[in-house]
């Protein structure tokens, strides 16, 4: 069988990573809420701007991935399915989360939901790359900036991140062990479950995890 006849076979199970990853994103990240250990850098300026605005978590976290989106246009990239669909699905699984998952009461259950939150995200985070329906809005501002400045992953990345996680911070975003446990664990998290998730991309059973710079680039840490 060519490698075109199998994509569309291929499509039912893409869109189940799709969204079962975006899902399951939004819900880790409630887990780490709920910790109060400490969050990943980008929801550490979303806590911080819904404590002053008033509005929920998710609702700010969806905003904020819409209006990076916008910056994509000088930025020369291209959205797909599952850039929009991130936009939408993970800010909506975050609240739906927080609502019928308390916060956690003593330290013992507080670091579980830290530690849970940290490798569900790395599953989650392979699920919905694997699918292979586009990067996450904040995932392409960083590679599109990688592009048009010339300057690394890395640094781009770095920098990015120490804004976010400052700017939240002074926002009142909770900054703490768990946030230092993700930055360390997401990558090698993430390929891990890259490579258990992945998708066939032809027929020389190449895989998604095989994909090239876009990829390489946002799992680099």
């Amino acid at each position: 069988m060519s490698g075109h006849s199998s994509l569309p076979r291929q499509l039912p199970r893409r869109l189940f990573q799709l969204y079962a990853g975006l899902a399951l994103y939004g819900a880790s990240s409630a887990l780490l809420v709920g910790s109060g250990l400490g969050l990943e850098p980008w929801n550490v300026l979303h806590q911080g701007l819904s404590e002053r605005t008033g509005v929920s978590m998710g609702l700010v976290l969806t905003a904020v991935g819409a209006a990076v989106l916008l910056l994509w246009i000088p930025l020369r990239q291209r959205p797909g399915l599952g850039t929009v669909s991130n936009v939408l699905v993970i800010g909506a699984a975050m609240d739906a989360t927080l609502v019928v998952v308390p916060d956690a009461d003593g330290l013992p259950a507080r670091v579980a939901f830290m530690v849970a939150g940290v490798v569900l995200n790395g599953a989650a985070t392979g699920l919905y790359i694997a699918a292979r329906f586009g990067p996450g809005p904040r995932d392409g501002l960083m590679t599109g900036l990688h592009q048009r400045t010339g300057l690394s992953v890395r640094l781009v990345r770095t920098v990015i991140e120490i804004s976010v996680v400052a700017t939240g911070f002074v926002l009142g975003g909770t900054v703490g062990v768990g946030t230092l446990l993700y930055a360390l664990a997401i990558g090698p998290l993430a390929q891990v479950f890259l490579r258990l998730f992945a998708v066939p991309a032809g027929p020389e059973g190449s895989t998604v995890v095989a994909a090239g710079r876009p990829l390489r680039a946002i799992l680099r840490r």
